[in-house]
Order: structure tokens, then sequence, then C-alpha cells
């Protein structure tokens, strides 16, 4: 029920965080370099007095305040995704689209449709009467109960400020250049792990030498605009030994909204992993935004007043 653009805020801040950080026990073989393809068209050039290093860690600052404001916000968020065969053609397609609020401070989804048809009156009242449940639970929980699920909640996004703290420690950036995106001057910048670096988080040391990414700044706000990353090696953890394959790639694309917050507009995930003795995965996930909606309060009860 959980809607996962809170789940994975680190979407947003490197690879879309693959959500794939979040799990624990992860370790990643050694990456090995590989730059980027030179986009076709070269962006212009940017001024030798800008320092990418300094440009990231401001956006990754700037994602906390996002963090911050997006429980204000309402939005339809629609999935779709496409399972392929080995050699990458698509065997099936599948979609779920949902009206996403926010519920005792956690992004909850009212499921609207799947494969763009409407739920029928029974899955419709099953969705219902889930919301319904958490919302009682929310409701009836005693004050320890609520004061421990709070707690576990800030350790969580303590441990996500401190690996997002890390990223502009953890890669040599090379500033490419100034380029237009959605009519806005963005600072491109690419990125490669740094073989000296010693991450200080168990999410760093995972994650951060396995991908290398190239992203796209708000020259005006400092923010990610735009993200592509690619994981550099195969990639084994968890208690299942899920091993994620070279090439697994995110891109993340953020939209200014209200002139006050960048929030997700569009995630793509192709992800090629095998859980050891299970299945394999071999599919390609869309994530589409829209339609954010400011409220004044954050929902508790139920239906909040839109701010004006």
């Amino acid at each position: 029920m959980t809607s996962r653009k809170f789940n994975c805020r680190n979407l947003s801040l490197l690879l879309a965080a693959m959500i794939f950080w979040a799990l624990p026990g992860s370790s990643f073989g050694q990456a090995k370099k590989k730059p980027f393809v030179p986009a076709p068209s070269q962006p212009a050039a940017a001024p030798a007095s800008v320092d990418p290093k300094e440009l990231v860690r401001r956006a990754s600052e700037n994602e906390f305040q996002n963090e911050k404001l997006q429980k204000y916000y309402t939005y339809v968020q629609r999935e779709e995704t496409r399972k392929l065969d080995s050699d990458g053609h698509v065997k099936s397609t599948e979609s779920e689209t949902s009206d996403v609020m926010v519920l005792y401070g956690e992004g909850v989804n009212r499921v609207t449709a799947r494969d763009d048809k409407p739920l029928s009156p029974e899955d419709s009242a099953k969705v219902e009467a889930k919301i319904d449940k958490f919302m009682r639970e929310r409701k009836n929980e005693t004050p320890e109960e609520k004061q421990k699920r709070l707690a576990e909640q800030e350790k969580e996004r303590d441990k996500e400020r401190a690996y997002i703290k890390e990223i502009s420690e953890a890669y040599n950036f090379h500033l490419e250049g100034i380029e237009k995106l959605n009519g806005r001057d963005t600072y491109v910048i690419s990125a490669e792990p740094r073989p000296d670096y010693h991450a200080q988080t168990r999410a760093a040391r995972a994650l951060l030498p396995a991908f290398h990414f190239k992203v796209w700044i708000d020259k005006a706000d400092c923010q990610w605009v735009k993200l592509d990353a690619e994981a550099l090696d195969n990639a084994s953890y968890g208690l299942f030994l899920l091993r994620l394959h070279k090439g697994t790639r995110a891109h993340l694309e953020q939209v200014r909204v209200n002139d006050e917050v960048w929030l997700p507009a569009k995630v793509n995930l192709k992800v090629d992993a095998r859980v050891v003795l299970f299945k394999s995965y071999l599919e390609e996930i869309d994530i589409n935004y829209k339609d954010y909606k400011k409220f004044r309060t954050e929902v508790a009860m139920g239906p909040a007043v839109p701010a004006n």
C-alpha cells in the first residue's frame, strides 16, 4: 500500500536509489570503470570556476528540503512493468494506476485501475478495506507504539541522509557543460566511482562503488532534474542472495512544482537480477507521476482540503 515514491526517496538522488539500497546485508563486487557514451549533441561549455563536486553536494542537501515538502502533496502514479525474455523481447505487460495520498505521514496508494481499466466494484472494495484497516491501526495505536514507529522512521531517514551526504565524496566528477532541459539551463555532470574512497555507511559501501551516473542539475535552483545511472558489474546481496547483473540501469526525471519543490515526474528501471534458487527477474519498469496537488494539512482521517 505504501507509495513507492515515499519508500524510495533516494530514487531522486542516485539511480532512483535503484530501489535496491534499502535491502539489508548488501555487498557489491568491485566496479570497473566504464565511461558514458557521449550524447549526440554536446552541452555548451560551462565556466571553469564551476565546481561540479560542490554542485552535487548542494543538490544533495536540497533533497532534504524536498523530502520535507513532499508530504504536503498528493498525486497520480502509473506504474508499468514489462517482463522480458532472454533476448530482451517483451513477454507480458501489466500496469497499475493509483491516487497517492498522505495518511499519518506515510504515502498510501489508492489503486484506481489495472492495465488501464477501472477496478471492478469488488476489487475497489478490497482497496478501500485495506486503507480503512491502515487508518484504524494508526488511529488506535498507543502512544508507546506511535513513538516506536516514529523513532524507527527517523532512524531510517538518518541512514538515508548519511548515505546522501557521501555521494559528493565518493565520486570523481566531470562538468561536461550546460544544457537546456524544459527551457531551463542545467549543468551536466558525469560521475565515476573513486577507487580510493572508503565509504562510511553500509549503503554507501554497497552501492556507490558499483554504479556510475550522469546528472543534470538545474542552474538556478541547484536541484536534480535528470539522472541516468548504470551498474558497472554484477552485484550480490541479501539473505536470499539477490544477484543484480551488470548493465542494470535507472533513469529519473524531476519537475518543479508550485515554485517551491522538485518532485519525480518519471522513473525508468531496467532490472536484470536473480534470486538464487528461486527465480530470475528481467524487467523494465516505468513509473510516471502527475497531477501534484498541495494540501493545507497532512491527510490524517480523510480527504484534506486542497490549498488555494
